[in-house]
């Protein structure tokens, strides 16, 4: 038992109380919350806000404008939620300055909500939907994303008043062996990517023996499209931070720290700033809560190495050394920084554990499948309709997260594929939307649940152009210290590089799959082991477009530009109209005699202005992959 349960309990209340009243206090007059995670200040949220803040103080009117953070549908960014004393809390998105503004006149002056521009009210109304009312609000269950967009992430407060470090007073009253008796029955699998069981790496550090341990925030993440745990760390770090301490307590741990990548600034800002304001209210630092439990915790910035995602990287890269892998065993709960044991785990596993001991075991188990406890964190990108942060429970399907959550395709375009589990995962066909979202059995498909990264591909995108980009991204941040590695993606990418300029040869596909193979058996770290990934599974599912650019000297999605030319109809093209001239950057196309455009081919770059650009009217522009183009250009047949 560490420190007097009572004691801890009543300091506990105490701060919440205080954080309550001033909450409350908060919400007696009208609250503009603001989001201003990095994907709301890249779409004009800061403008926004500042609009806001000017027109209330205009005003005269005594409403607070305030930050928070990622609200999850990043696709309608820049957002705010307004919230009145009675009037439900309404969520608009589309936000511009003038729109801000006249908000403020009609909804806070002239009780009018402007429902024309609401998203989505936050409490049941019988005026207005809720999330609820919609197939994402059916599909997503939020735990990790509960508070995400909702409280402001530079305000303790706001994270107490919704019970925030509760689940850690609670657990100082307690001997270390049940928190960690809870996380093990929870069956809680590790959200980096591996899905290891975070309750057993816990018990394995707490088997090392006594002495000096380390807990680790991997917020290393890299992966192209992927932003789950940098919107998490943005929008509610205290969560995070709980659930660190909770760990701490239960290895005996004094120390931590949060890896961050370099490249993440808002997330270091708002991290930094969370640790200040918990060790100012006695949550961090030594004796938290007046117990007998000291913990500090630092954040380390990398540099932005792919690679250093993988554990042994990660620790290695903090001690001074080269970010490369190291060979297991020792097991870094056994002997990771500095040698002692180390309890490594991800951004999303951390911010499960508050939300765990609160509720209890059994609730947690109730969400998501057998042997896949819990919800997954995904970042929607590509071209479904709604992009976003979102989280579903264990076991939805990949067509219920894309057609109900995401609301299907863009533009109408047709589906082709879902590329999961970040650069090492893997390409899945329309077939496989039916597959349950868990780790086994992505797996079993040939992808992976990585940590989180979900891109939707359409009927324009060359699944042999995607899995080169991918295989190129993991040979760019191989180490090179395993020469299968090094050398063997470097092979595979030349070879999908001749492919997709119509080079290839009948036996590269054969050549591919046995490198892939060797590629995957012969490297030390799963950077390498499943770097292969995207290969395999295009092979697999997408083998008819492989043997197209081959054989055929085609690219049947119009996307690889050694084999695509365009060319302008001259049926449908229109004698006055310059639109196409203009549009064009090298000045390929020219008027011919009979005042009809034409495109030199030799001066022709391919970058897709004359498509874009020539009226709807017309429809002159066409792009094709005529069989055999490069091989006529090269004076060949193929």
């Amino acid at each position: 038992m560490r420190g007097n349960a009572a004691a801890v309990q009543e300091r506990y209340l105490k701060l919440k109380a205080g954080a309550d009243a001033r909450v409350k206090a908060l919400y007696s007059e009208p609250v503009i919350r603001v989001g201003t995670a990095t994907c709301g200040i890249a779409a004009g949220a800061l403008p926004v806000k500042e609009a806001f803040a000017r027109a209330v103080e205009e005003k005269g009117l005594p409403a607070k404008v305030i930050e928070v953070g990622c609200m999850g549908h990043c696709y309608a960014e820049p957002l705010a939620i307004i919230s009145r004393p009675g009037f439900p809390s309404l969520c608009y998105g589309y936000l511009d300055a003038e729109l801000a503004a006249r908000l403020v006149e009609d909804f806070l002056i002239n009780d009018d909500p402007c429902y024309e521009f609401a998203l989505v009210a936050l409490e049941p109304n019988d005026v207005f939907p809720t999330f609820s009312d919609f197939p994402r609000g059916v599909y997503e269950q939020k735990i990790v994303l509960e508070h995400c967009g909702f409280i402001d992430p530079g305000d303790i407060d706001h994270y107490i008043a919704r019970g925030g470090y509760g689940a850690l007073a609670a657990a100082l009253g307690k001997n270390p062996a049940e928190v960690l008796e809870a996380v093990k029955a929870s069956h809680l699998r590790g959200r980096g990517g591996a899905g290891f069981p975070a309750g057993l790496k816990w018990e394995a550090a707490v088997k090392a023996g006594s002495g000096e341990k380390y807990v680790i925030c991997n917020a290393d993440e890299g992966d192209p499209g992927a932003f789950m745990d940098r919107g998490i760390l943005e929008s509610c770090p205290h969560q995070v931070i709980e659930g660190m301490l909770l760990c701490a307590y239960a290895v005996g741990a004094e120390k931590g720290y949060f890896y961050i990548r370099a490249e993440y600034p808002l997330a270091v800002e708002r991290v930094r700033r969370a640790l200040e304001q918990a060790r100012e209210k006695g949550l961090l630092g030594k004796d938290i809560l007046g117990s007998d439990f000291s913990c500090e915790l630092e954040i380390f910035q990398g540099s932005g190495a792919f690679v250093c995602g993988e554990a042994t990287a990660l620790v290695r890269s903090m001690e001074g050394k080269m970010g490369i892998p190291a060979t297991r065993p020792p097991r870094l709960a056994e002997a990771g920084y500095r040698g002692r044991p180390t309890v490594l785990n991800n951004v999303k596993t951390f911010a499960y554990v508050p939300p765990i001991l609160n509720r209890g075991v059994e609730w947690f188990r109730s969400i998501g499948t057998e042997d896949n406890p819990g919800t997954a964190v995904f970042s929607l990108v590509g071209k479904v309709a709604h992009t976003g942060l979102v989280e579903v429970p264990m076991g939805t399907t990949l067509r219920q997260l894309i057609y109900d959550v995401g609301e299907g395709l863009a533009n109408g375009k047709a589906f082709k594929a879902v590329q999961i589990g970040g650069p090492s995962g893997g390409c899945l066909p329309e077939s496989a939307l039916d597959i349950p979202i868990d780790f086994d059995s992505l797996q079993e498909a040939g992808a992976i649940m990585g940590s989180g990264g979900l891109v939707v591909l359409d009927e324009d995108d060359c699944m042999v152009a995607i899995a080169r980009y991918f295989l190129e991204f993991t040979q760019q941040e191989s180490c090179g210290k395993c020469t299968f590695c090094r050398l063997g993606t470097k092979h595979m990418l030349d070879i999908l590089t001749r492919i997709t300029e119509g080079r290839g040869e009948p036996q590269d596909l054969e050549i591919l799959e046995e490198l892939a193979e060797e590629v995957r058996a012969g490297s030390l770290c799963n950077l390498g082991a499943t770097a292969p990934n995207p290969v395999l599974t295009t092979l697999r599912y997408f083998r008819d477009e492989y043997e197209a650019h081959i054989f055929e000297k085609r690219c049947p999605a119009l996307m690889c530009k050694e084999l695509i030319v365009y060319y302008i109809e001259p049926q449908r093209c229109s004698k006055l109209c310059n639109v196409c001239v203009g549009s064009c950057p090298v000045e390929a196309i020219y008027t011919r005699e009979d005042g009809l455009k034409a495109i030199d081919q030799e001066k022709c770059v391919k970058c897709d202005n004359c498509l874009k650009t020539c009226p709807p009217d017309y429809n002159a522009v066409i792009k094709l992959s005529p069989p055999g183009l490069l091989a006529e250009k090269e004076g060949k047949r193929p």
